[in-house]
């Protein structure tokens, strides 16, 4: 019975690795979104601050124009008040001079006054004309200046609505480059958790008759002694067996799995906390789990499996998945992993 109870314990699926591992690969999805929702709002940024730098140039330059505009009004103001001055001026010495003419054909007063007044009035009244038509060209010359003026201020709002709706088509090209990297990422995902659950349920289907190869979570766990000799780490025979299975299934997927799907398969190497003496081949266990992991690498590498689809890494004993100390737990923890993963 107390046999019975050890087979069990034996053959219990701890899932706790399972669930860190699938809540690793969820930060890193969701690191990966922050990313680049952080990208996105850095060039956003960038895009309003460049465009923020032109409205505000734009508008002081529609400032400098208005208040432009408003000088050449007064001026021009001005400069119509005087042509009225000049207008009735010339009216009165139109007058002046009419009244003179009259009396001078009536014979009345001193003819040669008469003459010179008349001569004075007629200088006088040129004089005006002159000035007169100075201050019409001047008219003239400031009414170009306000056409030519509005219309640098017609470009200008032009301008400016151009450029906030740039800013608009930037701003939803952004939001849909967001989009769509948040759609392919999530099939992405899918896809690769679906030939990892097609790949897992090929071994399980392929070593289902193996007590000591168990199914952790989203990993295959190989007990150290199905397959390598105590304290080595060539793969013995077999070991090689079951990782002839192994390369036989991963070869078959490999022919499905997408090319744009950057997939790798990553072979952990696990100790217990027995230390090693130090004069033997490998002083630590770091050595002895990078060593097994890249000997299973290796083997796969010769049965076809293409280098760039295998990662091997050693992780010795700090990463059990059991707690203790017995000889129970420090062989649970002696293992292989096999993790189907994206690079």
């Amino acid at each position: 019975m107390g046999l019975a109870r050890n087979r069990r314990r034996e053959r219990t699926v701890d899932f706790w690795p399972g669930f860190v591992d699938a809540l690793s690969t969820l930060l890193m999805a969701i690191m990966f979104l922050l990313t680049v929702f952080v990208l996105a709002q850095f060039l956003l940024s960038r895009e309003i601050t460049g465009r923020d730098e032109v409205l505000t140039r734009l508008n002081s330059q529609i400032a400098e124009l208005t208040e432009l505009l408003a000088l050449e009004k007064g001026n021009n103001q001005d400069i119509e008040d005087q042509l009225v001055n000049l207008q009735s001026s010339l009216a009165n010495v139109e007058s002046e001079r009419s009244r003179l003419q009259q009396l001078l054909s009536q014979g009345t007063g001193s003819s040669n006054a008469a003459n010179a007044r008349v001569g004075d009035l007629t200088t006088q009244l040129n004089q005006e004309k002159q000035v007169s038509t100075r201050a019409m060209s001047q008219i003239d010359l400031l009414n170009q200046q306000i056409a030519a003026l509005r219309a640098q201020i017609a470009a200008v709002e032009q301008a400016l609505q151009a450029s906030e709706s740039k800013d608009q088509q930037s701003q939803t090209q952004i939001a849909d480059l967001g989009r769509r990297l948040n759609v392919a990422l999530a099939q992405r995902v899918q896809e690769l958790n679906r030939y990892r659950s097609d790949f897992f349920g090929r071994l399980r289907e392929i070593l289902s008759d193996r007590e000591n190869i168990r199914i952790v979570g989203d990993r295959f766990v190989f007990q150290s002694e199905v397959l390598f000799p105590v304290g080595g780490n060539e793969l013995d025979p077999a070991g090689k067996v079951e990782m002839d299975k192994l390369a036989t299934a991963l070869l078959d997927l490999a022919k499905e799995i997408p090319a744009e799907i950057n997939w790798v398969l990553r072979v952990d190497g696990h100790t217990d906390n027995s230390p090693l003496s130090g004069s033997g081949r490998y002083r630590d266990n770091w050595e002895l789990s990078s060593a097994r992991a890249t000997s299973v690498v290796k083997y796969l590498i010769s049965r076809g499996v293409p280098a760039n689809r295998l990662v091997a890494a050693g992780f010795g004993e700090f990463q059990p998945i059991a707690a203790g100390d017995t000889p129970d737990v420090r062989n649970q923890n002696r293992r292989i992993e096999l993790k189907l993963t994206e690079r």
